[in-house]
């Protein structure tokens, strides 16, 4: 190979920055092995350890990949190291384990095709002595052993210690603030860490297409790929998204010279805004409330519908509270 093709697909393979398994079971990656790999709930199939909408017949969500431990001690307990999925650094930490029903977790920053990637990693033993907020970290370094933690009443047996897997993406940076103004008197343990402010996407799909792809796997094309659920039209023009997320900025070609007054957004199934177009104030003059549902793709909604985002009453689509409040959080500013 002649030495520019090779430096050049050394930096599509670096610019790509292909996530890790976070664990050394690499079960996760072969088909058929799931029952190595996955942990199910309690008297369920292994599916039930995966993400999606795969519990309570399918109305209940999970946003990650809870991945079943390889090693124990003479006591049982898991020793599988607990490994950072991609460089990034360490956004938070939670040693607490009665604050979450998370357990102790880590919350990792990657930087990835000019957006923010989000890694979490929870149920764990104990987090590596010495690791705090704002440490760089590389792809496959040790960060923690894994666990089963957790500040659920049902807890979580030894023999179904594993690590809950996610890769996720940031609402907003302001969510403590949203936090205290819309839900007074409520307890949010984490600060902008709250676990309603990421959103989380698929690991399994992520990491079985980067494993088909190679160096030409791109996260963004993940993103901009998903099926759409629910598109609205908001009259805002300045939240956080817009930057963090500036490459699912799409162009409108009907804007022209206009000055952007809003923009419609398209969010897939979980509420991730997988794509964002500005509009002109002439959009937005028969709109009689901030926020307008445009569309929703049935067929989406029929497979994937338990995070509950919009309903249909008497034949007409309409955004749920849930749905509504999460709309209000993306662009909140």
């Amino acid at each position: 190979m002649r030495l520019w093709a090779f430096l050049f697909l050394s930096a599509i393979s670096a610019l790509a920055q292909p996530f890790h398994l976070p664990t050394a079971n690499a079960f996760v990656l072969e088909p058929g092995s799931e029952e190595k790999a996955y942990v199910g709930t309690v008297g369920k199939p292994w599916i039930t350890g995966t993400f999606g909408c795969i519990r309570t017949e399918g109305w209940q969500m999970h946003e990650g990949l809870d991945i079943r431990c390889l090693q124990r001690d003479k006591r049982g307990e898991p020793t599988d190291p607990v490994l950072a999925t991609a460089d990034g650094e360490v956004a938070y930490i939670n040693a607490r384990s009665g604050y979450s029903n998370y357990g102790i977790y880590i919350i990792l920053r990657h930087h990835i095709e000019g957006i923010e990637v989000y890694s979490i990693y929870a149920h764990l033993r104990e987090v590596r002595a010495g690791l705090k907020a704002g440490a760089s970290v590389k792809s496959g370094e040790q960060i923690a052993v894994m666990g089963h933690t957790s500040n659920t009443l049902q807890g979580i047996s030894k023999d179904r210690a594993h690590v809950h897997f996610e890769l996720s993406l940031l609402i907003n940076d302001r969510f403590a603030e949203w936090f205290r103004k819309t839900h007074p008197g409520e307890r949010n343990d984490h600060g902008d860490w709250n676990g309603q402010n990421l959103l989380a996407m698929d690991p399994r799909e992520i990491l079985f297409a980067q494993k088909e792809q190679g160096p030409r796997f791109s996260v963004l094309n993940y993103i901009r790929s998903q099926p759409e659920l629910f598109r609205v039209l908001v009259h805002e023009t300045h939240f956080p998204w817009l930057t963090r997320y500036a490459p699912l900025v799409l162009p409108n070609p009907h804007l022209g010279t206009n000055a952007i007054a809003g923009y419609e957004i398209a969010c897939n199934f979980n509420g991730i805004p997988i794509a964002l177009f500005p509009h002109a104030s002439s959009d937005f003059i028969a709109m009689k409330t901030r926020v307008k549902l445009l569309s929703v793709n049935e067929a989406e909604y029929q497979r994937n519908h338990c995070r509950k985002l919009v309903t249909k009453r008497a034949g007409h689509w309409d955004l749920t509270a849930h749905g509504a409040e999460l709309i209000q959080l993306v662009t909140y500013n």
